[in-house]
């Protein structure tokens, strides 16, 4: 933990800063939306994701995860933070995200803070989106702004969450489509995929990969075979046995992010389907094209990363930013 620890902090020194230009008649973000209303809301965000980082390295990717949810279901509007309720279906138990998304409680914490400080100020969404860049930073990856002004939606999609979020073991195709959906290029998606330079997987996610074609993809390199056969072991091929054991989509630097990622995409050894896809599919002529530059350039990886994160947070959900509100809990719309 302590060398990992001296890891986070050389590679900060390092790290790049990226900001981008939001401003826009028609744009109804902006960088200082709470100037005046809660001036010490990204200082508070920030302490916070540092203690619950340091808790534990993979609530990082926790976060960014979450955020991810919650923007391909409705646009940013922290619909993916609702509990079910009698008179609402939540998303959470959704089949992308029952058992296996998390980090409600870590959005509880920093909002139970938030609120003490600035009450009904801070919409969750707007929570949440600070959250994951500060969760990337802290794991050693690039820091963005962020524009803020979201507000939080009072209704949420279990259809959407079930047909808007790719799957592990979708195809290429299919899974472009789903980005173009939300307004993002085909370099987003690469470039988002690189968070799972800091993911964990589970067995049901990885099953029929890793006894599908691995060995196929890594070109029967002897030092894969002993990755897969410890892959195996994690996780047995009968359905139903072990189903959440889990294990780093990034084998080399799990807990760092890097642009390891590419580099694991490149020997055929990619965990998810869906990412391994993006190089060895035969309809990933420009995948195959990114993912090379990536694992060649990481500052090119975390420059594209930096302006699609801020792109797939400026996925809004129009209704919401009309008569959406600020919620007091971000498990529950306001009464």
């Amino acid at each position: 933990m302590k060398l990992l620890l001296v890891i986070f902090i050389v590679h900060a020194i390092f790290i790049p800063c990226f900001s981008f230009d939001v401003s826009g008649k028609d744009f109804p973000l902006t960088l200082d939306y709470y100037k005046s209303t809660c001036p010490t809301v990204f200082d508070v965000i920030k302490k916070e994701m540092e203690c619950i980082v340091k808790e534990d390295p993979r609530n990082a990717a926790i976060i960014i995860r979450l955020h991810f949810h919650d923007c391909f279901v409705q646009g940013c509007d922290g619909s993916v933070l609702l509990d079910e309720t009698e008179s609402l279906k939540g998303e959470k138990t959704a089949s992308p995200n029952i058992n296996s998304l998390k980090g409600y409680k870590i959005i509880d914490r920093i909002k139970n803070i938030i609120e003490s400080e600035c009450p009904g100020v801070v919409s969750c969404a707007d929570l949440l989106t600070i959250s994951a860049r500060d969760a990337t930073i802290l794991v050693g990856g690039p820091y963005w702004d962020v524009p803020v002004g979201r507000k939080d939606s009072k209704t949420a999609s279990y259809a959407l969450a079930t047909t808007n979020l790719p799957t592990p073991d979708e195809g290429l195709i299919s899974i472009i489509a789903k980005f173009y959906y939300q307004g993002l290029s085909v370099e987003d998606m690469v470039a988002l995929v690189g968070a799972h330079t800091i993911g964990m997987a589970q067995c049901r996610n990885f099953r029929s990969r890793i006894y599908g074609d691995f060995r196929v993809t890594t070109a029967l390199n002897p030092l894969s075979a002993t990755y897969l056969a410890k892959l195996q072991e994690i996780c047995p091929e009968s359905s139903g046995e072990g189903d959440r054991n889990v294990t780093a989509m990034d084998n080399v630097t799990p807990n760092l992010f890097d642009n390891s990622i590419y580099h694991t995409l490149l020997r055929g050894e990619g965990l998810l389907n869906s990412d391994q896809e993006m190089y060895t599919s035969m309809f990933g002529i420009q995948t195959r094209r990114i993912v090379s530059k990536f694992a060649e350039d990481p500052l090119a990886f975390f420059e594209q990363f930096s302006k699609s994160m801020v792109k797939m947070g400026n996925i809004l959900n129009s209704k919401s930013m009309v008569d959406g509100e600020v919620r007091r809990n971000c498990r529950f719309v306001n009464t």
